[in-house]
């Protein structure tokens, strides 16, 4: 027996080979037979070999070959009697079988694990490859390992650290991490434990291919708005940060082929003096030669507040660069979750010497167990059914004081107890303090069903929204007989706000009720009573002529284009002339249809035909797109309409008494950065749903 450093041992004797258990193969040949030791994986039986079969196998079946050296050896006849393994990637041959005799693969293991294959070595470039054998820390190659997980497809896997890239900056887009994060040693070691032919990249690689997806993304979204078969309507979402910096979120609203309400972020316009006169001009002047927007811009909705030199300069810009509906009556707004929350302050601040009151005294009962438990306690003993727990506001979001009030005033029993019970507990509000909390509440309430509103709906616009001020301006203007100063001064100041703010938005918000068949001009006339009195019917006529005048507009527009048109811009040179003719004489017909009819009458048969029952939930735009045969044009004005938004807030923010601020990591990027980071991860949600939805754009064209 040759001594184990030699790797091999080997015994023939009576047509017998024996090869040592070290390099997993143990074989014995007798009579032409060869059995298998399975513990040791023996190789694949040959075509003159048979195995000494199982009780329930049948002789003379091959096995399929199982060792790993068969990814790099190849075996092929030499001679009648002679056959060899050639390594694949140096051509070398080797035994393999003479005869009956077969040599195994021990000596093959060897030239592939021990680094004999100098072709092997050039290939793997000193790295690891799946499959192959790896390399100890002294730079050999070490042994190869046990248990081997094979794969014909593995052995050699092409690898291009460049096509990582994208996706690293996807992750960067989508998960908001810090652009920094790639030269951060952790996030190095781990990606090289990963993968060691990984190239690094820097921050400003980073950066650059983060703004290339924001430009391929953007190509996707510039040809769905270029197809929009409707209007754009825009929000200003106005951000702050450390620096003192303005960074306007313009988000465009529309209203696809297939009437669904879409939005995308547009543009982030960083405004380095954001209270001035010119910044939202500015900004919206970005937005339209960005986009090519010019002519289809319907509205603007913004939750900055604009001085009246700010406003004109903004109508200027628009009256240049976008065709105003009804002169523009419709194409501004303030937002109305702004609104809502500068309301909620203005009560808060009415009443904030009281609010400190109940604050402390819900602070005092909730940061002391024992306090705590000494309040339940009272609560049972008086047996005061109120089931809200109490809890410490967010100053930052005004809802949260809200139901802070609430539930103390529900408890106000409670803490009357306890400060006769508790000689610690000091500042306790009196009997007029609670009545005053409850009048605190009463003026809230309204606000914050408002507000709730708007953040259960992920687009809400002006038909859905006239409800609410209906129900907040009935409130208001019904609180005026109590003999408290408190209450009196309360009831003026939201009294004179809610008129302002239904002077500013009550055109656009009657318009859009108007559309809904559910009400029609019938809930105009009955609404304007309660707001306007014996002066109702003269605010109802201004209703009922922009009414008009815009349905006129829209009237007078042009025909759409047939598919045809649409889809090919070398028609001429592409059609027959009969079916140039023919397309000519369609649109003819529909030119005569609609010229041949009242302009008005389509308006005034919707006007007047019976109110549909008050659905819960009914869809107001579906219906639109059902009955736009019925109403070729009022269908278009109503999809422009209701697609006007009501808020720039998103629904985690409604209740915000502050502007958000970026982080500082945002603010200290290049502004470019900043706009393809947001914009790219907006996009990105949508997937390839842009390219669908503007499949059915061109034919939508036609049918409207």
């Amino acid at each position: 027996m040759t001594p184990p450093e030699n790797q091999m041992a080997a015994l023939e004797e009576s047509n017998h080979l024996i090869i040592t258990p070290e390099y997993q193969m143990t074989t014995l040949e007798e009579n032409n037979q060869l059995i298998t030791i399975p513990e040791f994986q023996m190789e694949t039986l040959e075509e003159n070999n048979h195995s000494m079969p199982a009780p329930e196998t049948q002789p003379n079946k091959r096995r399929k070959r199982k060792s790993m050296v068969w990814e790099h050896f190849t075996i092929e006849t030499v001679s009648a009697e002679s056959r060899r393994a050639f390594c694949k990637q140096c051509k070398q041959s080797f035994a393999y079988s003479t005869g009956s005799k077969v040599a195994g693969t021990s000596h093959l293991k060897r030239h592939i694990a021990k680094g004999t294959c100098l072709a092997l070595l050039r290939n793997q470039g000193n790295h690891q490859t799946p499959g192959t054998p790896g390399m100890n820390g002294n730079g050999s190659v070490s042994d190869p390992p046990r248990h081997h997980y094979r794969s014909h497809s593995s052995a050699y896997i092409s690898f291009d650290s460049d096509c990582c890239r994208p996706e690293i900056a996807r992750m960067m887009i989508v998960h908001d991490y810090p652009l920094h994060m790639v030269e951060h040693s952790g996030f190095v070691t781990f990606l090289k434990s990963l993968e060691p032919r990984l190239d690094m990249v820097s921050f400003n690689i980073v950066q650059g291919d983060c703004v290339s997806s924001y430009l391929r993304e953007k190509q996707n979204v510039m040809k769905f708005i270029e197809g929009l078969p409707g209007r754009v309507c825009l929000t200003l979402d106005v951000w702050t940060s450390s620096q003192s910096l303005g960074y306007v979120f313009i988000t465009g609203h529309f209203i696809d082929g297939y009437w669904k309400p879409q939005r995308r972020i547009l543009n982030v316009v960083m405004e380095p003096n954001p209270d001035s006169d010119a910044a939202l001009s500015h900004a919206v002047a970005t937005c339209l030669s960005d986009w090519s927007l010019e002519g289809k811009l319907f509205s603007i909705t913004f939750n900055h507040p604009v001085g009246e030199p700010g406003l004109q300069n903004l109508r200027s810009l628009l009256s240049v660069k976008n065709p105003l509906v009804i002169n523009g009556q419709l194409i501004l707004g303030n937002c109305s979750a702004r609104t809502l929350s500068n309301f909620a302050k203005d009560v808060l601040w009415a009443g904030r010497e009281i609010i400190k009151k109940v604050r402390y005294s819900v602070k005092y009962v909730k940061t002391s167990e024992f306090h705590e438990q000494k309040f339940l306690e009272l609560k049972q003993q008086l047996q005061v059914p109120s089931e809200k727990d109490l809890s410490l506001d967010n100053q930052a979001q005004w809802n949260t004081t809200y139901q802070m009030l609430v539930a103390a005033s529900e408890l106000k029993e409670v803490f009357s107890c306890l400060d006769t019970s508790d000689p610690n507990y000091k500042e306790a509000p009196s009997m007029e303090d609670w009545k005053r909390v409850d009048i605190i509440c009463t003026y809230l309430k309204p606000l914050f069903d408002a507000a709730n509103f708007l953040a259960s709906r992920t687009n809400p616009n002006q038909k859905t929204f006239f409800h609410e001020v209906w129900k907040m301006h009935e409130l208001y203007h019904s609180i005026t007989s109590h003999g408290d100063p408190f209450v009196i001064s309360l009831a003026e100041i939201m009294q004179e706000k809610i008129d302002k703010y239904l002077k500013e938005c009550i055109l656009a918000l009657a318009i859009a009720v108007v559309l809904d068949p559910r009400f029609r001009m019938k809930l105009i006339e009955f609404s304007f009573v309660k707001f306007y009195g014996k002066e109702a019917s003269k605010y109802v006529k201004i209703v009922d002529d922009a009414l008009h005048e815009l349905f006129l507009e829209y009237a007078a527009l042009p025909l759409p284009l047939t598919p045809a048109h649409a889809e090919d811009g070398n028609f001429e040179n592409n059609m027959k002339a009969e079916e140039i003719s023919y397309n000519e004489l369609t649109d003819f017909d529909a030119y005569v249809e609609t010229t041949s009819q009242n302009m008005k009458s389509e308006l005034e048969q919707y006007l007047e035909e019976s109110l549909l029952p008050r659905f819960q939930e009914m869809d107001v735009l579906r219906w639109w797109e059902e009955n736009r045969l019925q109403y070729p044009v009022l269908s278009k004005m109503a999809r422009d309409i209701l697609t006007m938004q009501v808020s720039t807030a998103d629904p985690g923010s409604v209740f915000d008494t502050e502007i958000k601020e970026l982080d500082e990591y945002r603010s200290s990027l290049r502004p470019e950065t900043v706009e393809a980071l947001v914009c790219a991860k907006d996009w990105l949600q949508y997937g390839s749903a842009t390219g669908v939805s503007n499949a059915l754009v061109k034919v939508e064209g036609l049918r409207s």
